[in-house]
């Protein structure tokens, strides 16, 4: 009998984005700080917009010795023309600054809901006009927004998130439907439960939402509908984003990446 040939594994590149440049936003901490070490460690040239000036620093005092570089970059996403200014010349482009306020509808505070809005969906749509000319002139560009499993699931007390990632779900599908004759790719990644600050600081806000000590939150409340009960680090979230900017990824466009531990398997 003679044995099976041997097929060798195919050739996988590593992720090369020198020559490109990369913006993402949120960058000083959580999934936006792992995001920047990923994108620069593949050699690109990252803006890194946050307004927390302090974390942007220590941010790139982080970031020597890596293939690509990050430039600080303090700005309020509130300022909407700013934002559009700052996306300008883009190649890859991470909308990944949120906020999060837990509360009823009725006790929700209108300004905070308009607030959330502005930063998680307005800026976005603000950030990507901003970066497509670039785009569409070069023909390649990779827009990847950060949405989360509340992006495709709602939960109670978080009424401006969640309409904030339903609404940047269809804004990237919008992105990737008119971006596709000009190579550019448009996708979500959707994570559950990071462990982040946003995260950590919602403990408090759920267990008095929901009447129970801080210590029951996590398995009652933020893992309750996750097969896999542990927080998902941000590096994973970053490896996600670097692979839908990988050529690997090029046909994947439209479409979400959802990384929630079996939450939506429901």
């Amino acid at each position: 009998m003679t044995a099976p040939r041997a097929v060798p594994a195919p050739h996988i590149p590593p992720l090369d984005l020198g020559g490109r440049t990369a913006l993402v936003t949120g960058a000083a901490g959580g999934i936006g700080r792992a995001c920047v070490l990923r994108l620069a460690a593949a050699g690109a040239k990252v803006r890194a917009v946050d307004r927390d000036a302090e974390g942007l620093e220590a941010l790139a005092e982080g970031t020597r010795g890596l293939a690509g570089t990050v430039e600080p970059h303090v700005l309020d996403l509130t300022d909407l023309d700013a934002a559009e200014l700052a996306a300008a010349g883009t190649d890859v482009l991470v909308n990944n600054a949120g906020l999060q306020l837990v509360r009823p509808i009725e006790d929700f505070p209108p300004d905070v809901f308009h607030t959330v809005l502005t930063v998680m969906l307005e800026a976005p749509f603000r950030l990507i006009r901003g970066a497509l000319p670039h785009m569409y002139g070069q023909g390649w560009g990779r827009v990847v927004n950060v949405s989360s499993v509340h992006g495709l699931r709602a939960s109670a007390y978080k009424s401006a998130y969640v309409a904030a990632k339903h609404g940047l779900e269809g804004l990237s599908k919008t992105t990737a439907l008119e971006g596709a004759p000009h190579g550019v790719t448009s996708n979500c990644v959707n994570p559950g439960y990071v462990r982040t600050p946003l995260v950590e600081r919602q403990i408090a806000d759920q267990a008095r939402a929901h009447g129970i000590p801080e210590e029951r939150v996590l398995s009652e409340v933020l893992l309750q509908d996750s097969a896999v009960k542990r927080l998902i680090e941000p590096e994973e979230v970053a490896e996600a984003v670097a692979y839908l900017c990988g050529p690997q990824a090029s046909f994947m466009t439209g479409t979400s990446l959802v990384l929630d531990g079996g939450w939506t398997a429901h």
